[in-house]
């Protein structure tokens, strides 16, 4: 007992001489890095310390302390001891050239980086609407977004991804740092919810290592965790055109070490079109925990239920005189996907001193589909796991600073897959699809890995120097699992190792601008579908496309820091083109084509036309140009040398006008502009260019009452303007049918709802 006793004492003793300390953390609010440098003054002005290179802090005796840093929101606080602190400061959103981008090792200001890279904070995320994300995707230069349904999309960045039939491909997608991308190099990110979204980074081309350089870039999807020191609840419901609803919760705990954010959202449509119905539920997950000053983890996870009908795509008659219809086979099989998803993944950082710390990710991800389709139904399984690790550090090198990275990521996922004879046509209309015999049965096991090394170096005053490499590794096996003694498909590809490096520097030629360059190169894998034979066996000869790109731009403030430009000019060649050769109505094989080229020109322009304490009003434009051309591109006795791009439009305009009173009153316009987009690879058919105007008006109470609202209504193509929204590349004709190429926009449609806040603490 005196043992206990003595133990007991020890523990009290140890834990008051830790209290006692005045020791805190100062980090930014949305995604809780390290501030440096953050100015910290007591009560009455005698006393002034700066935060460390981890944005630490010691003060000493108990006060009420002010925290200052330049573009952040000082913040004034009583500090007594009685635990490690954790200070929030939050940004200034409209000055963007200090936004801390977290996709970068180094915590790196958007002004420092030699790449092209957009920031989406989630102050534009909250001013759009919350049901589709391709609104704000295509407010960013270079990046096109096809959205024929809520389930139905197509992303490219730079024209990259364009030649992908059905979803995104070619482009890495994260969540946090859990891969959005599967082991075939497809990209799903419309089912994340977006109001549990903080912050969307995309970085442009093959200029990020540390993601596996890929041709068309990085979408980073960060979601909002919470804040220290706030407990609060909020409910929103939401409703609209062609039966919108959308009901969401979330709930923010927070005390002075921990913070979560827990999100559910439930969404109905009835959709505009026949055989457009879509039912989703998501449960989101986002927690950030400091354990102590050296450490801290951070765990995400996301669980989707989704159903959804699919319309598909419908020839140039219906779409100019039926537009609401679906296509017929898709109509009459009823076709849908169901299906359930899951990621889960939580990240350890460890601070070793001042200059080097480490960050693991261990990841784990789900899907259980079942999707009926005219030709065939398909029922698939998959299961993911993977490893991120980097170690990140700063030396001095010859009295210069040093920042560097060294890591990797190992990602394996199993799919399995049936497909089965689809019976609708031996049953009444109203019946839809009924599941057959058995006519295929795959399992996939696909796995890469990469390691990636990223530095920059500071040259002189005003010259950083960037060197980085990505070394991948990619490799498929396919077992076929069908009976059948004639055919036996099962085999194994495993690519030839690539080596990614990347140049780049930057000049800083005033205080707040920069000029950069930067030399890249980059990759896309085939997936294994596309290495498929029309006999089904593995083609061993096709290659990933592969190319270089070189960059030059310019980003930063003018005019006293109002209007913010950022602007890219680039080149890249793309060898070894992946072509999806369609071999019968539902079959596709991958061909190495030739080898296209991609110049382009991108500019953002963000100015405040007037700043005061009763009214702001700011504008955004993002203008895009494309030339993007086949070099040599040969599809069997088809030459089509020269021709434009297929999928990707020729120029792109997005203008937004924003205002937010001081009494609650904020609003939005934004008009986008897509040109005309080639539909073909012989350039005999192009989609009519279009254009969008979007609207949306709401109050706000003041964000300081423990009882916030926030009701607001929408107005989506308000010129109702007829538009195809999504367009299927290079469809054939079969049975005498026309080509189905358009997925039909929504003409004019509204949107109206109300969020309920209340703030514990």
């Amino acid at each position: 007992m005196k043992h206990l006793s003595f133990l007991f004492l020890f523990l009290i003793t140890i834990h008051q001489s830790f209290a006692q300390k005045l020791e805190g953390k100062v980090v930014d609010s949305k995604n809780s890095i390290d501030l440096v440098n953050v100015k910290i003054i007591n009560s009455d002005s005698t006393f002034t310390v700066l935060t460390d290179l981890k944005g630490g802090f010691s003060l000493p005796e108990p006060d009420t302390y002010t925290f200052f840093k330049e573009n952040y929101i000082s913040k004034t606080k009583y500090i007594d001891g009685s635990s490690f602190y954790i200070i929030e400061l939050s940004a200034i959103g409209e000055n963007l050239n200090e936004i801390i981008i977290t996709s970068n090792n180094f915590q790196s200001k958007l002004n420092s980086l030699s790449s092209a890279i957009t920031v989406i904070n989630s102050n534009v995320i909250n001013t759009h609407s919350n049901v589709n994300i391709a609104q704000i995707l295509n407010t960013v230069p270079g990046i096109y977004m096809h959205n024929g349904t809520l389930t139905t999309n197509r992303i490219t960045i730079r024209g990259i991804g364009s030649r992908n039939l059905f979803g995104t491909s070619k482009i890495r997608a994260y969540y946090e740092d859990i891969p959005l991308t599967n082991g075939s190099g497809a990209s799903t990110i419309e089912d994340v919810e977006m109001s549990s979204l903080g912050q969307v980074e995309i970085l442009k081309g093959p200029s990020s290592s540390i993601y596996g350089a890929g041709l068309g870039g990085t979408i980073q999807l960060i979601p909002d965790k919470g804040l220290f020191t706030n407990t609060s609840i909020n409910s929103n419901y939401t409703f609209g055109s062609y039966g919108l609803q959308k009901h969401l919760v979330q709930t923010d705990l927070g005390d002075q070490k921990n913070k979560a954010k827990l999100t559910y959202s439930n969404l109905h449509s009835d959709g505009y079109r026949e055989n457009n119905k879509t039912d989703r539920q998501t449960i989101t997950l986002a927690s950030k925990h400091f354990i102590n000053a050296s450490n801290k983890l951070t765990l995400v996870g996301s669980y989707i239920d989704l159903k959804a009908f699919i319309p598909s795509s419908i020839n140039e008659d219906n779409y100019l005189n039926n537009p609401t219809s679906s296509a017929f086979t898709w109509g009459r099989s009823k076709g849908f996907e169901d299906y359930k998803k899951g990621l889960f993944g939580i990240s350890w950082e460890h601070l070793y001193n001042n200059n080097t710390k480490q960050k693991t990710s261990v990841f784990t991800s789900f899907l259980n589909a079942y999707e009926p389709r005219p030709f065939n139904i398909l029922k698939e399984t998959t299961k993911g796991i993977g490893l991120r690790t980097r170690v990140i550090s700063k030396v001095k090198l010859f009295d210069k600073s040093l920042n560097w990275t060294f890591g990797g990521e190992l990602f394996k996922d199993s799919n399995s897959y049936q497909t089965f004879e689809n019976l609708y046509n031996d049953f009444p209309p109203e019946e839809g699809s009924v599941q057959g015999d058995l006519l295929s049965d795959f399992k996939e096991k696909r796995s890469y890995i990469n390691v990636f090394f990223d530095s920059n170096y500071q040259l002189t005053k005003n010259i950083i120097a960037i060197f980085g490499f990505n070394i991948n590794t990619t490799s498929y096996t396919l077992n076929d699992q069908f009976v059948d003694d004639s055919f036996d498909f099962s085999g194994d590809y495993n690519f030839n190792t690539i080596l990614s490096p990347k140049f780049g520097l930057t000049y800083q030629f005033t205080e707040h601008s920069i000029l950069y360059s930067s030399i890249s190169h980059g990759f896309s894998p085939p997936s294994l579908e596309e290495t498929l034979l029309p006999d089904g066996l593995i083609n061993t000869n096709i290659k990933p496309e592969s190319g270089w790109n070189y960059e030059i731009g310019s980003r930063g403030d003018v005019l006293n820091n109002t209007l913010h430009y950022d602007v890219a000019i680039y080149k890249m060649v793309v060898k070894d083109l992946l072509v999806a050769r369609r071999t019968s109505e539902d079959q596709f094989i991958g061909i190495n084509a030739g080898q296209t080229t991609y110049n382009g020109i991108e500019l953002s322009l963000n100015y405040s036309l007037l700043n005061t304490n009763n009214l702001k009003i700011y504008s955004s434009n993002a203008l895009a140009f494309n030339d993007f051309k086949f070099n040599t591109f040969i599809d069997d006795t088809e030459d089509y040398s020269g021709n434009d791009l297929t999928g990707v439009p020729e120029f792109t305009l997005n203008s937004r006008l924003n205002f937010d009173t001081k009494f609650g009153l904020y609003g939005l316009i934004n008009y986008n502009h897509i040109g005309k987009i080639p539909i073909r690879d012989d350039n005999t058919i192009y989609s009519e260019s279009y254009q969008l105007v979007n609207s949306k008006i709401g109050f706000k109470s003041n964000d300081l009452k423990k009882l916030q609202l926030d009701i607001f209504i929408g107005l989506n193509n308000v010129f109702n303007e007829k538009y195809a929204s999504m367009l299927l590349i290079n469809a054939g004709s079969f049975g005498g049918n026309a080509p189905r190429y358009y997925y039909p926009g929504e003409p004019s449609n509204y949107y109206t709802g109300a969020t309920i806040k209340y703030r514990f603490k």
